[in-house]
């Protein structure tokens, strides 16, 4: 198998990091419950993503006709949450390689929290604007926070299962909040508040449960804090020498070298996989944010119409069973493999909307299920892939950079499709969409590296 070549210091190809060489007890310990503990406090962000782009969805056309504004309010509105998940990323991902993981990965959901509640007494678009901006930073927080501690907690074997399937909660929150949004919108004019509001519940929640959650070691040993790491393995259930295996890969890791600066993510050791991570990732997300915040109105499109609830449902049905085939695919697939075969897929797709815009409903419709499908299964790889790619001193900014680079395209990207799919028409969009796919696709054929099964440094 192919092996990884990220490295802190030295070329691209010089020091592998994957392979049997860099296998350390601590990567290969078994699957226990702190593990799985970790892995579900993290399943929250992404379910609360999927969550907040689904209710904001369903919301807005209720919303824009009780406070009042047209279109450009409801692009803002709808990329609100992805401008904040931009902020939360970058920044807390830099921050978190340097002040740690713990004390953020707590205190970004009493953000969450607390600007939840305040949706429910908006006056105004701009109001609403500023407070969904706060999620999506909480958000983008978790998103540079959670698959790092859960990348340098996890067993290298289960790694990749256990992170893909934070997409899976992703697509749940999404799914949950097509079924209860369009419920509890029918309640009356004003269930909008009620439904932008019940974020606050889960989000109380994980603050509660994240409290003890430990630092992580390996972190601690880029830092010097050997003393604080050796009590980290063993309070959770390593032995000595997972202790000293686990030095002895971060101080072959590190080479001696000075502490890495964010700028080496733009450097000649890391240029590329950064330049990877943030193409296909932007790829991958940009037309599936756009298409299903804005679902019901690409569905006119096609010739769906609203009062057509059966297509609704196979849609979140497809949407739900690719994500959970993706954690199959992760499992068994290479990542280069898998990335560069679903990009193919999604092309094949989504060009012939831009070609025969025209076609019948009949033949349009079960090309975007297959769209969805892989889509969803797809971008399980979003959460694995990234925190792969760069060492420890540099995962969480990197982690962070892709995550909040991916929402700025997405952002943007949602923002422009509803003013796209009226000035331009729907082929030309749906062209535009099947570029970036191809783009994705290039960028995955020349950089992607193989990640899968190596030891993290």
């Amino acid at each position: 198998m192919p092996q990884s070549t990220t490295s802190s210091s030295g070329s691209d190809s010089a020091v592998p990091v994957g392979g049997e060489a860099a296998a350390t007890a601590f990567d290969d310990a078994p699957l226990n419950r702190f593990h799985l503990r970790i892995t579900s406090l993290t399943f929250c962000a992404n379910a609360s993503d999927g969550y907040e782009l689904g209710i904001i969805s369903i919301a807005l056309p209720l919303i824009a006709s009780q406070l009042g504004f047209g279109t450009v309010w409801e692009g803002l509105l709808g990329a609100s949450a992805l401008i904040g998940i931009f902020l939360g990323s970058v920044i807390v991902g830099w921050a978190a390689d340097r002040i740690g993981r713990q004390r953020l990965y707590t205190w970004n959901f009493v953000l969450i929290a607390v600007a939840s509640a305040a949706e429910f007494f908006v006056t105004g678009p701009a109001q609403l604007f500023v407070l969904r901006l706060l999620i999506g930073i909480g958000i983008g927080a978790d998103y540079a926070l959670g698959p790092t501690l859960v990348a340098e907690f996890v067993p290298r074997r289960y790694r990749g299962g256990l992170l893909a399937s934070l997409t899976v909660l992703w697509t749940v929150g999404y799914v949950v909040a097509f079924f209860l949004g369009n419920y509890v919108v029918s309640l009356g004019d004003d269930a909008w508040r009620w439904l932008l509001a019940s974020s606050c519940v889960p989000a109380v929640a994980v603050v509660l449960l994240r409290i003890g959650v430990p630092e992580s070691p390996r972190w601690l040993l880029a830092q010097g804090r050997v003393e604080q790491a050796r009590a980290v393995v063993h309070r959770l259930g390593g032995d000595t020498e997972a202790f000293a295996s686990l030095v002895r890969t971060t101080t072959q890791a590190a080479g001696g070298a000075a502490k890495a600066r964010y700028r080496d993510l733009f450097g000649r050791d890391h240029w590329r996989h950064t330049a990877f991570g943030v193409v296909f990732y932007n790829a991958q997300v940009v037309p599936y944010f756009a298409i299903y915040t804005f679902l019901p109105l690409v569905l006119l499109k096609m010739g769906v119409g609203e009062e057509d609830t059966t297509s609704d449902g196979w849609l979140n049905v497809f949407l739900l069973a690719g994500s959970v085939a993706g954690l199959w695919f992760v499992a068994k697939a290479s990542r280069r493999g898998l990335t560069i075969w679903s990009f193919v897929v999604l092309i094949a797709s989504l060009a012939p909307m831009a070609i025969w815009p025209d076609a019948p409903t009949a033949v349009l419709f079960p090309l975007f299920l297959v769209f969805t499908f892989t889509m969803s299964g797809a971008v399980n790889l979003d959460q694995v892939y990234p925190a792969e790619l760069f060492p420890t001193d540099l995962r969480s900014s990197g982690v962070g950079l892709l995550n909040g680079l991916s929402r700025v395209g997405s952002a943007i990207g949602t923002f422009l499709l509803p003013l796209s799919l009226d000035h331009l028409g729907f082929s030309p969009t749906m062209l535009v969409l099947t570029l970036v796919l191809a783009a994705g696709l290039a960028a995955s054929v020349v950089w992607a590296p193989e990640t899968k099964n190596m030891a993290l440094h």
